[in-house]
Formats: structure tokens, sequence, C-alpha cells
């Protein structure tokens, strides 16, 4: 785990006899809209494989997360190499060990109490960062925040901090400082204050920052602004280099983390617009809904396609995400991208976009002596291969034919070729992001793709936001409406068609249509064995190889009737989410009525109700906070207001009910005796 929260008044230990600090820590300013978290309640818990720059933003963030739980900090031991340099530590509770006996008369009471708590931490050789090695978060005595001020390591505050002031609507806000190797989290929700003349000018200061036109510094702000003053959940978290420059930024509007619940098995970071070389830098975290439709998960304006750019952006992002990672990332080719991946999610499987890399065909091998057959039998390679084998033989087959085994770009594909060749990743799920033929595309597309274009600038596309995000879910809401109220013409009289017209919607039921369709395509379903558990089918299937010639091909199809699983050779349920014409042949044949439940998958069904509330968690409210009460009463309205939408007799019901609460808050609002 690489993202931690801190603190936003640094402090310092003062305990000369265990620490010092000698000079500044290396820090970098975020400006950021992140709530209680950032704004110095409850930063997240110390854990193994939290990594820091520095010494000291070790200790800084344990004495943060020290002062909020209500004990103090001092450092039990420091391991030094014959060089002087540290490189082991133990940072333990104020209370650890005991005192040593004094002979004075009146010696002092004992406070310690042998408390066990502590982190140990390490420097790492590979990357010179500090690695916490060991917790231990259980303490022996009451720890209570009302008595942080009482302890050391709490009482020196950096001088250069802001007085924060009170949150209690958009225009009350705070300064932050952070580590520059940190992320913060996003549970609940605040404003972040900076200077706009400061920001602005330093926006176009130093080296490494956001290449921004005169303007759109301020852009920036008042889009941040506003999109806060419509809704409090809104998220964003800015990046400075050294000099004060805007580096990157992140933001996300309150929909995303909860469709990300929903659809987030499958993520695409979408990175066109920078290597299109567009106006505006923008990232866009992308996936799918249950109709198949491109939806947000939050967007980024970086500086460069660094590796340390991405880094940030993607920690960021999987912050806001709480910590849930994608199961697969879908990204365009890129060694800077593939470091960033597997740096912040080092579990998820990384894929390569197959529609970049056929766009970029033409760029690499037009140069290329019969340049158009290359082409083809390139394609042909890529689609056409169903085993490992007769891919390997195949590709060897064409640059050996060609005289291309030298190509650099085609060498490098080649080394890649398991991350992006369909026939290598048949046991990754999808969701229908990868194409599997020739003539089909990635449904990957930004959600925003119809408000941005090459010349689009910064200030146009902000200004354009909130249409895009309207049409988004104007769209969505009315495919629901039609899934919901309105049924396909069934093309088959096979009771599984019927089983998932009821339950998928239209947009994904036609799709598993074609498959109905193409059962007829299937003209011999064979048993290989007889006797085993899991009986193996070969099923034939007439395939259109091109406009002028059909060829037949096998796929072996195995089905283990005690437990109803079923796998293709095809592996279009893992590409797709939705079972194939030969699994569908053999259940047919099986005498198997219905779709095994196991492959009906929750995020195409129309059936579920899906409602795209930001959720404070399980961490409360504090009723004496204004912003917490706004939080709270919106989430419980918005859970109304959903259900309130799905019929127009809900509707009429849920406003006339909403009227008479109104009037009653009203008039319990004027009476002299709710005055306090």
């Amino acid at each position: 785990m690489d993202e931690v929260s801190l603190n936003s008044e640094p402090t310092y230990n003062d305990e000369a006899d265990d620490f010092e600090v000698n000079g500044q820590c290396s820090m970098t300013e975020y400006v950021g809209q992140t709530g209680k978290v950032l704004l110095g309640d409850n930063p997240l818990p110390p854990d193994i494989g939290m990594e820091f720059e520095s010494y000291e933003d070790v200790y800084h963030f344990y004495n943060c997360y020290a002062k909020e739980q209500g004990f103090g900090v001092r450092v039990s031991n420091t391991w030094y190499r014959k060089s002087k340099e540290r490189y082991r530590a133990k940072l333990s509770c104020s209370s650890a060990g005991f005192k040593r006996k004094s002979e004075a008369n009146r010696p002092r009471p004992e406070t310690r109490t042998g408390c066990p708590a502590m982190i140990k931490f390490r420097l790492m050789e590979k990357n010179k960062r500090w690695r916490i090695v060991e917790v231990e978060l259980e303490h022996n005595h009451i720890i209570s925040p009302t008595t942080s001020k009482f302890y050391k390591s709490h009482k020196v505050i950096d001088i250069g901090s802001k007085r924060p002031l009170p949150v209690d609507g958009p225009d009350d806000v705070n300064k932050i400082r952070l580590f520059r190797t940190v992320v913060i989290n996003a549970k609940d929700n605040g404003i972040a204050e900076f200077d706009e003349n400061e920001f602005r000018n330093n926006v176009y200061q130093g080296d490494n920052k956001l290449k921004l036109k005169q303007g759109e510094a301020q852009e920036i702000i008042n889009f941040f602004l506003r999109m806060q003053l419509k809704s409090s959940s809104f998220f964003y978290v800015m990046d400075f280099n050294d000099k004060s420059c805007l580096r990157n930024v992140f933001w996300a509007d309150p929909k995303c983390r909860a469709s990300y619940g929903y659809f987030g098995d499958v993520l695409f970071i979408d990175t066109t617009t920078l290597i299109d070389k567009c106006e505006v830098p923008l990232v866009f975290f992308t996936g799918v809904n249950h109709h198949s439709q491109p939806v947000s998960f939050g967007c980024g304006l970086i500086s460069g396609q660094t590796v340390e750019s991405f880094i940030w952006l993607f920690r960021a992002w999987l912050t806001y995400m709480v910590g849930h990672p994608p199961q697969t990332v879908i990204t365009n080719q890129c060694e800077s991208l593939e470091t960033a991946v597997a740096e912040v999610f080092p579990r998820a499987i990384h894929c390569f976009s197959l529609t970049n890399i056929m766009k970029k065909v033409c760029n690499e091998l037009l140069g290329l002596e019969k340049f158009n057959a290359i082409r083809k039998e390139f394609i042909r390679v890529v689609y056409e291969s169903r085993r490992a084998d007769e891919f390997e033989g195949a590709w060897d087959g064409m640059v050996q034919s060609h005289g291309i085994m030298n190509h650099k770009w085609l060498r490098a594909l080649y080394e890649d070729r398991k991350r992006w060749v369909p026939v290598f990743l048949k046991e990754v799920f999808f969701a229908g992001l990868f194409p599997v033929k020739e003539n089909e595309k990635e449904r990957v597309n930004s959600p925003f793709e119809e408000f941005l274009s090459r010349c689009t600038s910064l200030k146009e596309f902000l200004q354009s936001y909130d249409q895009a995000l309207l049409e988004i879910d104007q769209r969505e809401t009315l495919s629901d409406v039609e899934s919901r109220n309105s049924s396909c013409i069934l093309k088959s009289r096979f009771c599984f068609e019927l089983q998932l017209s009821r339950l998928y919607t239209n947009d994904i039921f036609k799709k598993f249509q074609d498959e109905i369709e193409g059962m007829y395509s299937c003209l011999s379903i064979r048993r290989l064995n007889i006797d085993c558990p899991v009986a193996t089918y070969l099923v034939k299937e007439d395939t259109q190889v091109d406009e002028y010639s059909r060829e037949m091909r096998d796929y072996e199809v195995m089905y283990n009737a005690s437990s109803t699983d079923i796998l293709c050779s095809c592996a279009l349920f893992n590409f797709k989410g939705y079972l194939c014409r030969h699994a569908l042949s053999v259940i047919n044949q099986t005498g198997l009525e219905e779709i095994p439940p196991q492959y009906i998958l929750a995020r195409w069904r129309k059936d579920i109700p899906r409602n795209y509330i930001f959720n404070r968690g399980g961490n409360g409210i504090d009723i004496n906070n204004p912003v917490h009460r706004y939080d709270s009463l919106y989430e419980h309205v918005m859970k109304i207001v959903e259900e309130g939408r799905k019929s127009r007799d809900s509707y009429e019901f849920t406003l006339k009910s909403l009227e008479e609460i109104f009037e009653k808050v009203v008039i319990r609002e004027d009476d002299p005796a709710n005055s306090q």
C-alpha cells in the first residue's frame, strides 16, 4: 500500500534527546478539496508496505496519526551505518518502555506503561525510499484525541502554516501542505484555500509544469469552485513542483466513485490526447456501464508523459477510490505507463489497447515494401490465431517471408505479445473492452469524446464539462427506462433467450442475440470423451473468412454437468461477459434450458437498482459541523430522488411528500421555541 493521508498541520518532534531534524523536509504544496482527512482528521493508520521519500516524512506521518488518536511519539531506536547514514528506525508511543529508577528524594511518578504501539521502518536500497516493515497499533493504556496538546511531539507547528478557518461553506477554506510522495484520501469533504494571484503567477515559472495559456489557471480555479458549489462531494487535488508551479491535477465528480463500485472491474486509462498532441493534456479514467456505454471514473491533467506524473495521477485516483484497484487495466502502449501501472496497480492485469496498436500499423509499416500485403497478414495473424502456438508460427512466417525480422517496432510488439494479442488474453476479463474481430472496436472511448477535439482549449472543455455530465447521465437514464419498459423481439424458441431478455439491458441482450443467431452456423456438435466427469465437445462452425469465402473452424467446449460449469476455447465470455454460440449449442444439446447463474453477470442486469450517491462511509457525522449536516441530508434526499424518478406516479408522490416536509421544516424553524 503506497497511499497515505497526512495531517494539514506539519509538526516536528522537539524531544532533542531522541530525534533531531536537520534542515527543512523536502516538501511540495498540494491544493485540493478532500475533506476532513486532508484538513487534519482521521489520517490512515500506518500499514506495512507504506513508503516515504525521507526519514522525516515517516516521522511526520506517524506523528500526525498519533495526534488524531491521542498519544505522543518518540524515537526508540535509530540504526546507522559506518558512513553515519541512517538505514533503520523505530518510532514508539511516548508511553513505551519504563523510565530508569531515580535516586532523587522526590522522584517523578512513573508515566510510562510499557506500551507496545510502534512502527519500524527501513531504507530500501533499490529505490532509496523508507518503507514501514512492522506495525503495532494496539496500546495498553487509554488514549484520547483531547489529550494530544499535552504531548511534546505535537507542540511544534510549522511556522509557515496558516490558521485553519472554520469550514462553514464554499468560501471557508484552508491552505494545505503535504509531502510530495504521498497521496491523500477522500472519504469526506472540505475546500482548500490558496492565493489566486500567487497561483496564477507561479504557473508560468520553472520547468516540469503544465503548459497553460493566459487565463487558464483562473479557469481551473473557477471550475473547481463552480463544481463544489453544485456538490460538496466533488473532489480535486493539485500537484506543484519545487518552484510552486502547477504540475498535475486530478478531479472527479460525485458519480465517479459510485459508478466505479458497479463497473470498476475493468479500467481503461485513456491517454489519446497526449499521443495526438491535443491542446489539452487530459487523461481519462474510463469504464463501461450496464448498457455498454462509456462512463467516467475521473479526469486528470499532467505536465508530461513521465513515470513520476503517471504515478502521482494513478495514486491520486486510487486513493479517491478508497484503495480498491481494478482487476484489469488497459492503456496505450507506453513504457512510462507500463512502469506506473506496475508500481500503483501491481496485482492488476495490464493490457495494451489493441485498437491503438492497429492504428499505429499504418504509421510504423507504411514505408515498407508490399505494405498492403504485410498489413493484411498482420491483421490475420492477430485476429485469426486460435492457439498460442498457432500465433507463434504465423508470426514467424510473416516476418520471415517479408524480411522484416529486425523491424524495431515489430520486435517490440512481439516481446509484449502477451499484453495485446487476443489469443494470450483468454483468461482475462474485459467486459467488452477488447476487440476479438477485425471489424470490431473497443468500446472504451472517452465519455467526453463529443466535447473534446484536438483543437479544443482547456477553457472550452471545462466550460462544457457540466453539459457533458448531464448528457452522460441522460443517456444512461434513457437507456434504463427503455430497458425496463420495453423488450426486444425474440429470435428463437430457446428458453435461455427468454430468460436473459428479462434480466439483461437491451443493449447487452442484443449482443447476446448475435450469439443466438450464430448457433445456426454451428453445424456439428460431437462429444469427444465418454466416461469423464467433465465432457469435452467439438463444435464445428461455418465461419465467414472474408467477402468471398467461408471455412469450417473447430472449437472445444468443456462442460461439467454437476457444477454446470462451461468453458469454450474461444473465451468469448471473458472478452464480452456473456456466453458464446458454441457454449450455447452445447447447453442446448445437453438439455439445459437456462443459463447457469454464474454466467449471468450483475454488471449487465437491468433489474438491479443502482443509486449513484456519495457515501460518507462508517465514520458517522459530526452533528455540530454544518458541512457534515449538509452531506448527510443530501445523501438521504438523493435516495428519495432516485426512487422518485422511476415512474410518473413515484415522481408525483415524492414531489408532494417533499413539499409537505419543506413546509413542516419552515414552520418549525420559525417557531421561537426551536430557535436554540
